[in-house]
C-alpha cells in the first residue's frame, strides 16, 4: 500500500467557545452607557432587608417570647425548619429557653439583662440562668 496525500486527517472544526467574542470594533464600549436615572438609583443606597435569623432573634426576645406557629407564620419555614433554627441559635452560645402552658409551647432568649426564667417541672421549679 501506498500512502498518499489524501491520506491524511481532514482538519479539525474550528472550536466552539461558551462565550462567543464581541463582534465590536476596536475603541468602542460594548456595554450600554449609563443613563441618568441609573445614576440616581446607583447614589441612594436601597434598604437593607432584615435576615429572617435577625427576626427570629427579635421574636425570641420579646417578653411574651414566641411560639412555633409565631415563628413559622413570620419567616415562612416549615416548623421543622423553625426547631432547628432554634437548636442554631443554641450553638452559636444563645440561651434558648422553652416554657409549655396550656398545650403551647413558648420559646425565649435570655439576654444577660434580663432576669432568670423559672420553668415549672413537674413539681419543682428550676432557675435557667
Amino acid at each position: 500500500m501506498s500512502s498518499t496525500a489524501n491520506d491524511k486527517p481532514k482538519s479539525k472544526r474550528p472550536r466552539k467557545f461558551a462565550r462567543e467574542p464581541l463582534d465590536v470594533p476596536p475603541g468602542t464600549n460594548a456595554l450600554p452607557s449609563r443613563t441618568a436615572n441609573d445614576v440616581a438609583a446607583s447614589e441612594q443606597p436601597e434598604p437593607k432587608l432584615k435576615s429572617k435569623a435577625s427576626l427570629l432573634l427579635d421574636l425570641l426576645a420579646r417578653p411574651e417570647g414566641s411560639t412555633l406557629e409565631q415563628i413559622v407564620a413570620a419567616t415562612d419555614w416549615l416548623p421543622h425548619t423553625s426547631r432547628a433554627a432554634l437548636t442554631g441559635l443554641k450553638k452559636k452560645s444563645h440561651t434558648v429557653t422553652s416554657i409549655k402552658t396550656g398545650g403551647v409551647r413558648t420559646y425565649r432568649v435570655v439576654t444577660a439583662k434580663s432576669e432568670p426564667i423559672f420553668l415549672q417541672v413537674g413539681t419543682e421549679a428550676k432557675v435557667d440562668s
